[in-house]
């Protein structure tokens, strides 16, 4: 029997994808075209840079579960810490320099890899122990050291530039790299291959908890179920990012379901917003799905609903490249005000609602953001563009023109926060406009997002997410939970004083 090689890949179980190195070569066979395109990188440069590093929690000695630097993975795809990688900017060549950790890692953490083993696991050219980083790099005579130091402009911190013992005695660029290499914004084949799964787990996932979910249960409990199916079903250790569970009032917070309000609510029979996405190999989703908790949509709620999927959908048949995201947020917010006005929420023309920024009361955040290794990935802010210091359009994420190949989710939404309704009736200019009366009794209602991830292609969009959209495909999918076995609530036991 003829047996052949077994190419290096990632999985984690027969019944979850396989991603083989190749995407993490042509990654760096990109970035390296990039380079050589730029007149100021001169020949013989070399890539460095430094991989995440392991840390306890404050001043214990608990190590919380590693997660690679995002730039690093998109390069070289390695799972453990502390890890340097340079990339010869002239042949694509790549070299991995792992720590080399004492005798005793192997009692307490495991099998201790020998720098054959690391380079063949994640298919470079050469490897060497982290001890070597300066002597091998002097071999080479770079002309050039290219370091990360660049802006993350949705989180305003700056990238970690590589250092190490003997960096000095380099010529050392940590200017040119970061415009070049934040053009992973742009996925290849692979990239979008990883992220079909990701979202077709996560999607999977939202659908349990669709059926699954029942009133008394708690806000938290919809976490676990979900977070229970990606990683069991999917092998998606990892969340993207915080579950935001939020039902009732709750579905207003934007950013719930973090350390000062952590999915502690009871649910009742009001509705919820579930924004949760599971990650595999560092890959992300993003997915937002609005419904009542008792499986019926009340008309105020079927109303509210059906503005924001109106505005989806006008959204992604829009989408094509060439397209300006600012223009996509603007038309969803038109959308959303004109179904606002036919439900009797808002009154008069909707051109003059839009100079007065009247859709950011009711959608104060930004339609999406890009998405890939990081939930709000890179690339939103290149050099030559800016902020629009406007309602709603500050918060975009982007207002780049849309390009095949970018990723990105399209989440529109209708809130009603009290703090944004009592400063839109205080203001003459804005006040014209809400029908109060009707306004009130929406306070306390919450709100509805319905998010999508998206892949732009040649002629227009593929949405990578599959989660019942429609009230009635909701609906559907929740009485059939219904009818299906029912999940049981936790027994009430006699609390604890302390």
């Amino acid at each position: 029997m003829a047996s052949g090689r077994v190419e290096p890949a990632f999985c984690r179980g027969s019944h979850t994808m396989v991603v083989p190195m190749l995407m993490f070569k042509q990654n760096r066979d990109r970035l390296c075209e990039r380079l050589r395109k730029n007149s100021k990188v001169p020949k013989g440069a070399i890539v460095v840079l430094q991989g995440g590093e392991s840390f306890t929690r404050h001043c214990s000695d608990h190590e919380p579960v590693f997660r690679q630097e995002s730039y690093f993975h998109w390069m070289f795809g390695v799972e453990e810490s502390d890890f340097y990688g340079a990339l010869e900017v002239d042949t694509g060549k790549a070299i991995l320099f792992p720590p080399l950790l004492p005798d005793e890692y192997a009692v307490w953490m495991g099998k201790l890899l020998t720098e054959e083993d690391f380079r063949v696991r994640y298919e470079v050219d050469e490897c060497h122990f982290q001890t070597k980083i300066s002597d091998v790099l002097k071999a080479k005579s770079p002309s050039m050291l290219l370091t990360l130091h660049g802006l993350n402009t949705d989180s305003s911190k700056h990238s970690r530039e590589a250092a190490f013992d003997g960096i000095s005695e380099f010529t050392v660029n940590n200017e040119l790299l970061h415009p070049e290499i934040a053009d992973r914004v742009f996925k290849s084949d692979l990239e979008l291959e990883v992220l079909r799964y990701t979202n077709r787990i996560s999607s999977e996932a939202h659908k349990s908890v669709m059926r699954n979910v029942r009133p008394g249960m708690f806000e938290y409990q919809l976490e676990s179920l979900f977070h229970h199916y990606c990683y069991f079903q999917g092998g998606l250790r990892n969340l993207s990012y915080t579950c935001i569970c939020g039902s009732g009032d709750n579905g207003s917070v934007l950013h719930y379901g973090h350390a000062g309000a952590p999915n502690s609510k009871q649910l009742d029979n009001g509705d919820i917003l579930l924004d949760m996405g599971g990650e595999y190999y560092c890959y992300a989703s993003d997915i937002t799905c609005s419904y009542p908790c008792n499986g019926k949509f009340t008309d105020k709620q079927k109303g509210i609903y059906n503005a924001v999927l109106k505005a989806s959908r006008a959204v992604m048949a829009a989408i094509k490249p060439g397209v300006s995201w600012v223009a996509m947020h603007q038309l969803a917010e038109r959308v959303q005000l004109e179904e606002l006005r036919s439900q009797g929420l808002v009154q008069g023309d909707v051109d003059e609602m839009m100079k007065v920024n009247l859709g950011a009361i009711f959608m104060p955040h930004g339609l999406g953001h890009f998405m890939g290794i990081d939930t709000h990935d890179v690339g939103g802010y290149p050099e030559g563009t800016e902020r629009i210091d406007q309602p709603g359009l500050r918060s975009l994420r982007t207002v780049r023109n849309l390009d095949h190949r970018m990723v990105i989710t399209i989440e529109p939404g209708i809130y009603f926060i009290n703090t944004l309704l009592d400063q839109a009736l205080a203001n003459p200019d804005q006040a014209r406009f809400m029908c109060r009366e009707v306004v009130d009794t929406y306070r306390g209602f919450g709100g509805v997002r319905i998010e999508d991830d998206i892949a732009v292609t040649e002629d227009g969009m593929e949405c990578l997410t599959v989660v019942p959209r429609t009230v009635e495909e909701i609906e559907e999918l929740m009485a059939e939970g219904r009818r299906g076995q029912q999940v049981p609530l936790p027994q009430e036991t006699e609390k604890m004083v302390i």
